[in-house]
Parts: structure tokens; sequence; C-alpha cells
């Protein structure tokens, strides 16, 4: 696919085109900081601006996600060809849950994740998990974390459906004494991926990439928007926030100060927070992404929407091996019982998340129609987005991902460079 050249990453911020991730801050950390854009996202912020395009940052725009996304060559190899298409390469795909009850309750579905991650931490000898968990002193914002216990962990479980840049401490993994587990975004694990590439000892201390699958970032206006609806109008008096987790789906609810100086929880459901609010406030690089599944993890993780979930059913995860490595610590995490799975049929995947497929579907449309409009494009190789396009959208869905596209890049100016304000 053509696209615009973007030789700095501040056009990319500009152009609208990152993602958050933090890998340039990571690769550039003496040139990049990473701060909150609450329009958008968290973004990078060039020491010299407003000369930020003539400041290098070709390290940078190398681990970029938002830039270019490709498939190497032996990705396939080993995959699933009937999943191959719509989910990137597959080995084998699980169903199941945290042998810990308090992990499976706690976590967003099923805890998987986090089960997986602790037996890495203390079964198979790594070093640390990189995530991300709130802020201390501002809860609805994020930050990247090194857990290093079973506490930290259960204390940072639940989605987060608010901008994180785990890929800006990748540093504390490079430098570890032993492999640390990487626990992302699927953007965030293709931005690793990019970044490992290019430094051996990062590639040597990755023991486990794992992705939660993702159909966008809210911006933090979202939350924000979010905290008003549960009646909570000054963010500051914010103490704690979950987005997800305690029961499956779970709720979204933040415990706020109340004027006799105690607290109260506020709360909203899944469909109300993020079926009514945090979606509409999604990054646009999200709409033109292939990858809602983390196709360049070791392991991806998302929920088994294939049924009908009755109310107070404990959650479940689906696990989607991607890596022989990932096959190796999946088989072994059942095996010592901190996962409780079982194999499940391919055809569980499409069936659980047919929104997913549908938005890969849209994207090659979505890509060109950008193009033609103006916007900068990102590169990706590996995709069979074209294919998918023709083959798995309707006429009318083929049109409205052409049509919608060009309405999308009017309306939010993507034709041209706008200036992204970070607090």
């Amino acid at each position: 696919m053509g696209r615009r050249a973007l030789n700095s990453i501040q056009e990319v911020v500009d152009r609208q085109l990152c993602l958050g991730c933090g890998a340039c801050a990571y690769a550039q950390p003496d040139v990049i900081k990473m701060a909150d854009a609450p329009d958008y996202g968290v973004r990078p912020v060039l020491a010299t601006r407003p000369d930020a395009d003539d400041v290098r940052t070709d390290d940078a725009l190398a681990v970029c996600p938002g830039v270019s996304l490709a498939h190497s060559s032996d990705a396939f190899s080993d995959a699933m060809p009937e999943l191959a298409e719509g989910w990137g390469p597959v080995l084998e795909v699980w169903e199941g849950y945290a042998g810990d009850p308090a992990i499976r309750y706690a976590g967003s579905s099923g805890g998987a994740a986090t089960a997986l991650a602790l037996h890495c931490l203390e079964e198979q000898g790594m070093h640390g998990i990189l995530h991300i968990k709130a802020r201390d002193d501002v809860p609805y914002l994020n930050e990247t974390t090194l857990s290093r216990s079973r506490d930290e962990m259960l204390a940072a479980t639940g989605s987060r459906y608010a901008p994180a840049s785990p890929c800006d401490r990748l540093d504390l993994v490079e430098e570890s004494p032993h492999p640390c587990v990487f626990i992302g975004k699927p953007c965030d694990v293709a931005a690793t991926s990019k970044a490992r590439a290019r430094n051996e000892r990062l590639d040597e201390n990755l023991g486990l990439t794992i992705a939660i699958f993702c159909a966008g970032t809210p911006s933090t206006r979202g939350t924000l928007e979010m905290l008003e609806q549960m009646g909570i109008d000054d963010p500051s008096q914010v103490t704690s926030l979950r987005y997800r987790g305690n029961g499956w789906p779970g709720m979204a609810e933040a415990s706020v100060r109340t004027s006799d100086g105690g607290s109260e929880y506020r709360r909203l459901t899944y469909d109300e927070s993020w079926g009514k609010i945090l979606q509409r406030h999604r990054q646009w690089r999200c709409y033109i992404c292939p990858d809602h599944t983390g196709e360049f993890a070791d392991i991806a993780v998302g929920d088994p929407w294939y049924r009908e979930i009755p109310p107070g059913e404990p959650g479940r995860s689906l696990v989607v091996a991607r890596t022989q490595r990932g096959r190796r610590i999946l088989n072994s995490a059942v095996a010592a019982g901190a996962l409780t799975a079982e194999p499940a049929d391919p055809g569980i995947l499409p069936a659980s998340q047919p929104n997913l497929l549908h938005a890969r579907g849209a994207t090659w449309g979505r890509v060109v129609a950008s193009g033609w409009a103006g916007a900068a494009t990102p590169r990706f190789r590996g995709f069979s987005l074209r294919r998918v396009w023709l083959k798995r959208l309707t006429v009318r869905e083929k049109a409205r991902s052409l049509l919608g596209t060009f309405k999308r890049v009017a309306r939010r100016r993507l034709y041209r460079r706008v200036q992204v304000d970070t607090e």
C-alpha cells in the first residue's frame, strides 16, 4: 500500500499515526519523553519543539508500529492455515482460566494473562513482568512498572481502557539479570518485536510476550467523560479506578473521596462504560489497525464471547499460542496448574471476536480511502488485507469502509498536520 513518507516522530504524531506505545522513548530516551494529550492519547514529546522536524529520530522511527507493521517470512510456518488469513499466526487455541481463584476473579476474563506471567516468574525463573498499572497519584492515568511478586501483579489486574506506554521502560527488561515477561496491547507487542530485532540484549531478555486483545485505545478524555457519567465532576478526588475485573466482564468502578473524609464507590456496567462512552474516544490509528489480537506475541489472550454469558459466571479466557515458545510455556502452565484450560476448536476464535474480524476486514478499505483523502497511511505487509476485504465484507460494508473513512478524515482533519498538545 502506498503512503506518504514520514521522516520524523513528530510527523507521526502530527499526522495522527501514533499509537502511544512508548517504543520511541525507549529507542531515544535523551530526545523523547512521553506525555498525555487528553484528546489523543499518550504522545512522544521532543526536547526541541517547535523545530522537532530537525531532530534526528531515525532509531525511534525504526521501532514505531504506527508507521509500519510486517510479518516475517517464516511467521506462518507452523500456523493453522484456516486461521492465518484473518487472525495471523495461530499454533493452538485454548479456553480456560487462572488456577488461582483470586486471580481468576480479579482478572478481566479469567485471569489467564496474569496466571501465565506469574508462572514464568515463579516456575520458569524469569526476573520480572513489565506491564502497566494505575498511577498512585493520578489513578485514572497509567504508568509502566516491572512487577517482581504475586502481590504486585494482583494489585494491577484488570484491563486499563486508557492510554498506556509500556514500551517506554523496555530498558528495565534490557538491563535485567534474567529474562522477563512483557504484557501489552497488540501494538505494544509489535513495537517490542521491532525493538528486539535491533537490540540483542533486549531480545535475549524477552522471555515471553503476552498480548491482550484490543479494539482500540480511548483517550484520557474518554475516561474523564466516564467519570462524569458516574457523577464525579472533580477527577482529583478519585482514589482508585478499575475499568473491568472483579467478575466477568466486571464493572467500571471508581472510589472517590467524600466531603466527610470517607470514600464511596461509583459504578457503570461494561456496556455503559466501554459500549456507550469509551469506545467513542478511540484514537484514529486504531481504526486502521490490522492487528487487534496480538499477532506478534508469543501468547495472546482475549474474551471467549462465542456464547451468551449468564450473570455471575466466573471469568474465562481465550488463549492463543502464536509461537513455539508460547506453546511450550502455555503447556507448562497448564501442567503446573497455574492455568486450568483445554484445547479448543479453532473456530472458537472467530466465533468469539466477530467484531475484531470485521475491523481487520475493513482495514484495507480504510487505509486506501484515507490515502486518497490526503491522510498519511501506514505500510502493512503479510496481513492479506486486500484479500480479507474482498472476501469477508459485503458490498455495503465495503462501501462503508471507504465512505466512512472519507468522513473521518474530514472531521478529524487528517489531511494535514495537527498540533497535538500534551500536559
